[in-house]
């Protein structure tokens, strides 16, 4: 009985975790507890059991954005053909920026992710120096250009909701294109 409360208690709380996720991403963090309780079909004591405040149902949701990102540097690091690795990052990275972007900005914009925002640029510089390496990139393009390019995909964000997607994807070829032999 104690294990299957413990595997429903862990259940309703990547459950409440993936839900506030997906609120935050759309509403931004200052979305109050009892809706986020509401939408993952809960009771607001059960948020307040497994999360005593809404910071720390916050910070669950920006380590689990933070794990994300890690991983899918990670994988890019591990892919042997650097080509395709730049280019899924960039392809995530600009998925990201269509649902997730403001909410990274809210969890980096918090010191306690600075180290982990070097962590993370250093990973991403590595994969641009072995594409430069490999001679995936045209000449004369350096990290900071690719940087540079990365950020521009920040700019759908301005778009209405149901333009950024296409407007991602059209811009993350462009872009692409100009740095990609």
């Amino acid at each position: 009985m104690t294990r299957n409360r413990r595997a429903d208690a862990e259940r309703n709380r990547r459950h409440l975790v993936a839900v506030a996720h997906q609120a935050f991403a759309r509403h931004g963090t200052d979305l109050p507890v009892r809706e986020i309780a509401r939408r993952a079909g809960l009771a607001p004591a059960t948020v307040h059991r497994h999360f005593p405040s809404r910071e720390d149902l916050v910070d669950a949701v920006f380590a689990r954005r933070a794990e994300a990102c890690g991983q899918q540097l990670a994988a890019a690091l591990d892919d042997p053909d650097s080509r395709r690795a730049l280019s899924r990052t960039f392809h995530r990275f600009g998925e990201w920026q269509v649902g997730e972007g403001p909410l990274t900005d809210a969890m980096l914009a918090r010191p306690a992710y600075a180290a982990l925002r070097r962590e993370h640029t250093d990973a991403f510089t590595r994969l641009v120096e072995r594409a430069g390496a490999d001679g995936v990139l045209k000449p004369g393009i350096s990290v900071e250009d690719v940087r540079i390019a990365l950020m521009a995909l920040t700019s759908v964000r301005a778009l209405p909701r149901g333009e950024a997607p296409v407007a991602v994807r059209r811009l993350t070829a462009v872009l692409l294109a100009g740095l990609v032999n």
